[in-house]
């Protein structure tokens, strides 16, 4: 049976751009298409759809009020569509319940559109396995401060990190924000992170989440130094890589290609964090389709680095962390609200006598 998508637009052109992408997989069909909020709350109820692609500027009812309205009435999957330009309203419908985004197809460059289409085709086939339960319970935490409480205490015989890696893709944002916002100012170690994300939008995020949380939070930039308690994240478009510099370690930056499936990778991260820190990494893998990272959480290990994958019971999607498990390259498995004080414990571990 076909996965049934409704294409909600006021673009002619996007709405006619959106459906011919759509409908070139034969497992894929337009449902519907929709000029508005409105238009969208009556064909959603007529055609049941089973994933929506949502504009937020529209006439008569806007993309926010139309996903609060179908997030309580008929729960269903929503993949984003917005401009660079919006990145602002992105974070704002992830919190409302949207379970990821692409970036807008303008009438621009072909190589644009061809990004865009092997975008959109796998979010909408990998989107099927969200978790809207947990998505929401997770949206729940957003609003909560940590409660102090008994943690759970994860013995691991060892030793200060000086790295942690993470890789996350959909529902990535919000696990992000939890995680961030729930680490100290004092914490002594740097932190990397690949999102899978267009280009125009990691920075955006990188600057609002530097005003929510203790850290210093920044993207990445080619030739940065790092720096502890620092957090870099990697631009959109692009892979991060680490290398040896007299000052410390530097970050490197490449660009991604058009062949490669995952950008930024996780593994590329993860395996040069493993080269580069040893058992002084730590590599942590969050929700998200497709198995990028599940290569370099295993480097990381064998390497004598500490690893941690999000549990199935809060992961929107299971797919990378439950690949990562599979693969025999994760050492402990938490819920994401248990991650954070996780991290710290180890992070902040004395370090042992003699070591680098």
């Amino acid at each position: 049976m076909k996965t049934k998508v409704l294409v909600v637009d006021d673009s002619a052109y996007t709405r006619q751009t959106m459906k011919k992408i759509i409908e070139e997989d034969a497992s894929l069909e337009v449902a519907g298409i929709a000029s508005d909020g409105i238009d969208a709350m009556a064909k959603v109820l007529r055609l049941r759809p089973d994933i929506i692609t949502l504009d937020f500027e529209m006439p008569n009812m806007d993309g926010f009020s139309f996903l609060r309205w179908l997030m309580r009435e008929r729960p269903t999957p929503v993949i984003m569509v917005s401009s660079h330009a919006d990145s602002r309203t992105v974070f704002r419908a992830l919190e409302l319940g949207a379970a990821d985004f692409i970036a807008k197809p303008t009438r621009r460059a072909s190589t644009e559109l061809q990004t865009i289409e092997k975008d959109l085709i796998r979010k909408i086939k990998g989107i099927k396995n969200v978790r809207l339960d947990i998505l929401s319970r997770n949206l729940e935490l957003l609003e909560k401060e940590e409660e102090p409480g008994e943690q759970k205490q994860i013995r691991t015989g060892r030793r200060a990190v000086d790295m942690v890696a993470v890789g996350s893709s959909t529902g990535g944002p919000a696990a992000l924000q939890i995680i961030l916002t729930r680490l100290p100012s004092d914490f002594s170690a740097a932190m990397v992170i690949s999102q899978h994300m267009p280009k125009g939008f990691t920075g955006p995020m990188a600057e609002r989440l530097d005003r929510m949380c203790p850290l210093r939070i920044r993207e990445a930039a080619d030739g940065d130094t790092i720096t502890r308690g620092t957090v870099y994240i990697c631009p959109g478009g692009f892979h991060l890589g680490l290398k040896k510099h007299e000052e410390g370690k530097q970050i490197t930056l490449r660009e991604g290609k058009l062949t490669e499936k995952y950008i930024p990778s996780v593994d590329h991260m993860m395996s040069s964090v493993a080269e580069s820190y040893g058992p002084a990494a730590m590599g942590v893998i969050l929700t998200g389709m497709g198995n990028d990272g599940k290569q370099g959480m295993l480097e990381i290990k064998k390497q004598g680095g500490y690893t941690i994958a999000e549990s199935e019971e809060t992961a929107v999607v299971f797919g990378m962390p439950g690949e990562a498990i599979k693969n025999g390259a994760v050492e402990t498995i938490l819920p994401l609200q248990e991650i954070p004080a996780q991290i710290v414990r180890i992070v902040n571990t004395p370090k042992i006598r003699g070591r680098a």
